[in-house]
């Protein structure tokens, strides 16, 4: 009679663990699926977008600024940066894939006009240091302004287990981070000390 009990029990406790499993799997699929249609989500993808018309549109800056500079120095580290914002655009649009969304522009008023600014400081300014030097303090706005929105967009993707989305964002972010120091690096050492030395017309 023991034997049987026990059987009986075990078959008894097996079902409850299976229906608490499935139970388990149900709260977990109708987390995500609550995840998917979130506020969290849709902030998500409305960053996603402002950023990806952001890269868009440097890609088109960057060029402007490379051409109206004078140090050698700056001048690569522009093209080295537009090479690298051409590979943001394209990993933007993974990022708009590993969520199945269609990737899609929206106007960052943000950027906009920190573009905007960067092209009056070139229009202001004789070609020179003082030039470059303005070109890298509009360049920096826009490198800090793209960390805030990249730092932001992952710690998103994260809160919403977006593992694929977070690898491409943090990618970004540390390029973003590099380019800012290398802007720096170009600024201390060689074009402000230029910049300083010049007379004001």
């Amino acid at each position: 009679m023991k034997n049987s009990n026990a059987k009986k029990n075990g078959s008894t406790n097996g079902k409850a663990a299976s229906k608490k499993k499935s139970a388990d799997s149900m709260t977990e699929d109708s987390a995500y699926t609550g995840m998917e249609s979130s506020q969290l989500m849709k902030l998500f993808e409305d960053s996603l977008k402002d950023i990806y018309w952001a890269e868009k549109a440097l890609t088109k800056a960057i060029p402007k600024m490379i051409k109206n500079a004078t140090s050698e120095e700056l001048i690569e580290a522009l093209e080295n940066h537009l090479a690298e914002t051409e590979e943001q655009v394209t990993r933007c649009e993974d990022v708009f894939k590993s969520i199945d969304k269609k990737a899609t522009a929206k106007k960052c008023e943000a950027m906009d006009g920190l573009i905007k600014e960067g092209e009056e400081i070139m229009e202001e300014y004789e070609e020179g240091a003082m030039c470059d030097a303005g070109i890298i303090a509009a360049g920096q706005k826009v490198e800090h302004y793209e960390i805030a929105s990249y730092g932001t967009l992952r710690q998103f993707a994260e809160t919403l287990g977006l593992e694929e989305a977070v690898e491409l964002l943090e990618e970004t972010l540390e390029e973003e981070k590099a380019a800012d120091e290398k802007l720096t690096e170009v600024a201390v050492s060689v074009v402000n000390i230029q910049a300083s030395q010049e007379e004001e017309a």
